[in-house]
């Protein structure tokens, strides 16, 4: 399939801008959907078959419960600094090599398509990775703690700033970068399935009664929606292996992993395929929203505007 497209000027500044200002409300929405989802992911069945989580509903109800509703957004800060610069790359990255990959008579074949969507994937991950690790610490320290108490021990309370200290004076600044590979597998495969789906359902709506030609902002909010849950189901395998080798801390009797390989081996030997779909229904319902969100903010445009830019995406 080949997208035909008018060939425009790229305008960079105010395209950081909008992924910026779109990362920050998606993220702000959807935080508490993303807890529920990484303490699932992480949680591995115990020698007898015990689970501390029955499914998302019983982790958001015993969550709540346990920590309180600000309990629910453990992480949240260094994820909301963070995901500005990440949001700004992805969506911004993606934009940009659509623009380089359009030839000169506006065409846009699905192959293109597809390597814009994992050049933006691979080029997010400098700031995904770091972001992840110390959002999943956080995310799970409640977790962690709850099945330390169940066996008489006391967990130290973390916070982000002592966990990437830690490890900058352990191990320097890879010490951050723990789990790269599983990341970038995770959001170059995620890209490449997200930005043409996206492209392809947002084409298919009503445009705007200006001149842009730019479909209207519920239908962006709309193909958001689809394609990120679908990606998201899609890539989700991925994100559990990520999610586990990414966690610095386990409970007591749950496994460590020595890399993506031993991760696979290891989950498939002792939960079975199914382990690999954990938080599945969670992770759609976080990425859909957000997605949407984040796209209908990125096409409406509100740093052009405020800029006084004529609209220009791809």
């Amino acid at each position: 399939m080949t997208a035909q497209l008018p060939k425009r000027e790229f305008s960079l500044v105010p395209k950081i801008v909008n992924g910026g200002i779109a990362g920050i409300i998606g993220v702000s929405c959807v935080f508490p959907l993303d807890l529920v989802k990484t303490r699932l992911q992480n949680q591995q069945i115990g020698p007898n078959g015990e689970k501390m989580y029955k499914n998302m509903f019983d982790c958001f109800r015993k969550t709540y419960r346990a920590e309180g509703y600000f309990g629910m957004y453990r992480g949240s800060a260094v994820n909301i600094l963070l995901i500005t610069p990440e949001k700004a790359i992805k969506l911004t990255a993606n934009d940009y090599f659509r623009h380089k990959f359009t030839t000169s008579d506006g065409k846009l074949p699905i192959s293109s398509q597809m390597l814009a969507g994992g050049l933006a994937g691979a080029f997010q991950i400098i700031v995904t990775t770091p972001m992840e690790l110390l959002k999943i610490q956080m995310q799970d320290a409640g977790r962690v703690a709850a099945q330390a108490k169940l066996a008489g021990k006391v967990v130290e309370k973390a916070s982000a700033t002592k966990i990437a200290q830690q490890l900058l004076r352990e191990k320097g600044i890879i010490g951050l970068y723990k789990g790269i590979g599983a990341t970038g597998l995770r959001d170059v495969t995620f890209s490449i399935v997200y930005f043409p789906m996206f492209a392809m359902c947002n084409e298919l709506g009503p445009r705007r009664k200006d001149s842009s030609g730019e479909a209207v902002f519920w239908w962006s909010f709309l193909s958001g929606l689809a394609s990120g849950s679908f990606a998201a189901l899609f890539v989700n395998p991925l994100d559990v292996i990520k999610t586990r080798l990414q966690a610095l801390k386990k409970a007591d009797g749950e496994k460590e992993f020595k890399g993506i390989t031993d991760c696979i081996t290891k989950t498939m030997k002792y939960e079975g395929p199914t382990a690999f779909f954990k938080g599945g229904l969670c992770r759609m319902i976080v990425i859909a929203p957000l997605f949407g969100i984040a796209q209908m903010v990125y096409f409406l445009g509100v740093a052009e505007t405020l800029m006084g830019i004529k609209t220009n995406q791809y």
